[in-house]
């Protein structure tokens, strides 16, 4: 098929009035900005065969429209992980979505107007949008094979395979075997600030202002694509209104980069809710499971496959498939495992990191078919889970780090509040699931901490605080440290040309690393005041103990602040700590290096099915976590719970549907389908289970991604234990329910 179109873009900039993005941008007046719009054409995968812009450059206003004809050759390429993704696209369209021309102008209104006028010719080719389709003898390839020289996989659509285990799977036996396929949808992050990237020229080098999780990462990526030094490119991250892994890395930096230095003025892209959809995306999967039980039900093997769709490039959804794949076979004492975890190209969105990272996808498959293995077992699938679950101490991967917390207890406590051993209410169903992720394989943070003469501080930190608290953390632990009122103190973030090095902020690390950070520091601070102390008093500093915001000088016990405002007196002056904490790699390690903590989550669910209509009532949801040391309980439970309902999302509705051309049919949220107050559970219970057996501060550990992991099997036992229904594709929705009360799927072998 051949065409000629200008395909209207939605809408994608602001209503002319300076917003967060712009807060460290003192000297960029918004006159000055263009805005910019995207072009894109009606399929997924096409051939470009030529743009004509000369009817938008005649739009008044219109200064700049971009193709990559405006740059290098060869095209500048980038990627966390791979550098396969061009500036723009180039030659070809690989994704509905994926821009061909880029319009900028004086006023939105002129942007968009020019943005419809561009003409492209192109030739619609073959693609690929499921596992099955990529995976075809036939199939198309996604990807150049000259991409990946010398890799045996170049010329198929499977980028990489991740294999890991132990023992001997191929020959172990077992009194039961139960095998079956799950699949899980493609579903996107949804967060409610959109994606904003703004650039502009900043003497001999760029600054970038972008909703972005990794602004360190982000500017080593674009100091490489713009062929600049790093001290040449200033990353502006302020606070994202949301992230869930989709504001990892850079997707449209490197082009607003380059328009902005053509056009030697700052330009300005917002994505529409419509183009995020375009942007950012989980990966959807296919998981085959093999689990082998005796009659017992002591687990004899478990062998896993998941393929997952990762889309037309990489991204770090390989990194996700890898680490995601690499806990597959859960909490569990295991004697013969065997996990391959595939990543798959396809002419789809570019998937990306999303809160779980790849382990909401097996964790559903391999649940649920222990749920199976307690139906076949006559067996309950709780007594079943205990049977099997590692203890504290215990390698449950022989070549990781040992279970790290009394994960039992939490179980136990999930139990208990669902009222487990009592019977359920007539016509109801409860199913409970157990979810664990590693936590940071490697890590590397720094702190800068500033205690002023009048007792107030100042905390530098890399990390992005995205709603997650880890401003309010990183104060927490520095007004108790060094004795300020939290109000006293200010914690800066999100800009590289002020804040020490951060490594990423992802994997639920920041309170344990950036806060041991900052502990570092302010420990550091603590040492400097001992000495300042010493000297004003004529002790021996040895003598002088410091703990928690005071002092002890002898029989005294002197506030720190206090401490210092009077050592320092008219002068003025600060003490200032410089922090670090690092998990270190090991290269010898599948993932690069060992979990430094675990998160380990027990969801319990209790639901009602509308047997006429498949409609489905959660009256109770019940989530418990290991979290170490809860430094902000309140915090706590917000994040579990809110990671719990996103968990609803992808169990219940959420999906990314295509049509035959690889078009997005439910882009937005009137045809994307979120929950909303109108579908929570009735009731909503959360709990921590605190040890101090954390890493972090105080024996904290990381949270924030638990209650989301297992959500899936738990609502689909209670489907299943309520009425027998058996279902093995997500989401649960009422019409999926509705056709396995009326067609159950088979039984798997035995």
């Amino acid at each position: 098929m051949t065409g000629r179109v200008g395909d209207s873009p939605r809408r994608v900039g602001g209503e002319g009035r300076v917003t967060g993005e712009l807060r460290y941008a003192a000297d960029i007046r918004l006159p000055d900005v263009l805005h910019a719009a995207l072009v894109t054409i009606p399929p997924a995968h096409a051939r470009i065969i030529a743009i004509d812009d000369s009817a938008a450059r005649q739009v008044p206003g219109v200064r700049l429209v971009f193709t990559a004809a405006d740059l290098p050759d060869p095209m500048p390429r980038f990627g966390p992980q791979f550098r396969d993704r061009p500036v723009i696209a180039s030659g070809e369209t690989k994704f509905h979505g994926d821009p061909v021309a880029v319009v900028a102008a004086d006023a939105l209104d002129a942007a968009e107007e020019g943005a419809r006028r561009v003409r492209v010719e192109y030739e619609e080719l073959p693609a690929v949008y499921s596992v099955e389709g990529a995976l075809a003898p036939d199939a198309p390839l996604v990807q150049d094979p000259s991409m990946r020289p010398d890799d045996p996989l170049a010329r198929t659509n499977v980028l990489r395979e991740h294999v890991i285990g132990w023992g001997d799977v191929e020959s172990a036996t077992a009194d039961l075997v139960v095998e079956h396929t799950y699949r899980f949808p493609i579903v996107t992050q949804f967060a409610i600030e959109p994606h904003v990237f703004m650039a502009a020229p900043d003497g001999d080098g760029v600054a970038i202002w972008t909703t972005i999780q990794h602004p360190y990462w982000a500017q080593r990526i674009l100091a490489g694509v713009l062929g600049l030094p790093l001290a040449k490119v200033r990353v502006h991250a302020p606070d994202p209104g949301g992230a869930f892994g989709g504001k990892q890395h850079v997707k449209y930096e490197p082009m607003i980069a380059f328009m902005a230095l053509r056009a030697q003025r700052p330009v300005r892209l917002v994505l529409s809710l419509e183009e995020t959809f375009q942007a950012v995306r989980r990966a959807a999967a296919r998981v085959h499971v093999r689990t082998g039980v005796m009659r017992d039900g002591t687990l004899a093997f478990q062998d896993v496959e998941a393929d997952y769709l990762i889309g037309a490039y990489v991204d770090i959804a390989d990194r996700v498939v890898g680490k995601g794949s690499y806990i597959g076979c859960g909490p569990y004492r295991i004697p013969h495992a065997r996990v391959m975890g595939r990543a798959i190209l396809s002419h789809t969105t570019p998937s990306t990191a999303f809160r779980g990272f790849g382990n909401p996808q097996v964790n559903w498959g391999v649940e649920s078919n222990l749920d199976e293995c307690a139906h076949r077992l006559g067996m309950d699938p709780l007594e079943l889970r205990l049977r099997n679950l590692a203890r504290k101490g215990e390698a449950f991967i022989p070549f990781d780090t040992p279970a790290d917390g009394d994960w039992e207890q939490t179980v136990r406590r999930a139990a208990e509040m669902i009222g487990w051993d009592t019977p359920a209410p007539e016509g109801r169903g409860r199913g409970i699931a157990f979810g664990i992720k590693s936590g940071p394989t490697t890590g590397l943070s720094y702190s800068t901490v500033r205690l002023l003469a009048d007792g107030s501080v100042v905390v530098y930190a890399g990390t992005s605080d995205m709603g997650q608290g880890a401003r309010t953390i990183f104060a927490q632990v520095a007004a108790d440290e060094l004795g300020a009122p939290l109000e006293w103190v200010t914690v800066v973030m999100g800009d590289t040309a002020i804040v020490p090095y951060d490594q990423q902020t992802s994997a639920s690390r920041s309170t344990v690393l950036m806060g041991n950070a900052v502990l570092d520091a302010c420990r550091q601070v603590q040492a400097k005041v001992r000495d300042m102390a010493a000297q004003q008093h004529g002790v021996d500093p040895a003598t002088i103990e410091v703990g928690h915001a005071m002092m002890r000088i002898g029989e005294r016990e002197l506030p720190i602040g206090e401490v210092v405002q009077a050592a320092m007196g008219r002068r003025g002056g600060e003490l200032i700590g410089n922090g670090e904490a690092r998990k270190e790699p090991d290269p010898d390690h599948p993932l690069g290096g060992s979990a430094a903590f675990f998160e380990f989550n027990c969801t319990a669910v209790e639901a009602e099915v509308d047997r006429e209509t498949g409609d489905l009532t959660i009256h109770r949801h019940v989530t418990v976590s290991d979290v170490g040391r809860a430094l902000n309980p309140l915090q706590v439970t917000m994040q579990d719970e809110g990671a719990a309902i996103m968990g609803l999302g992808h169990t219940l509705m959420e999906q990314i549907i295509f049509d035959e051309g690889g078009r997005i049919r439910n882009l937005g949220a009137i045809d994307y389908r979120i929950p909303t107050s109108m579908d929570l559970p009735l009731s909503l219970e959360s709990d921590m289970i605190e040890n101090g057996d954390g890493p972090g501060p105080y024996g904290a550990k990381g949270m924030s991604e638990g209650a989301l992991l297992c959500v899936a099997p738990a609502v689909a036992a209670a489907v299943r234990d309520a009425t027998g229904a058996v279902i093995r594709d997500l989401p649960l929705s009422p019409e999926r329910i509705w056709r396995a009360l009326h067609d159950p799927p088979g039984e798997g072998t035995a």
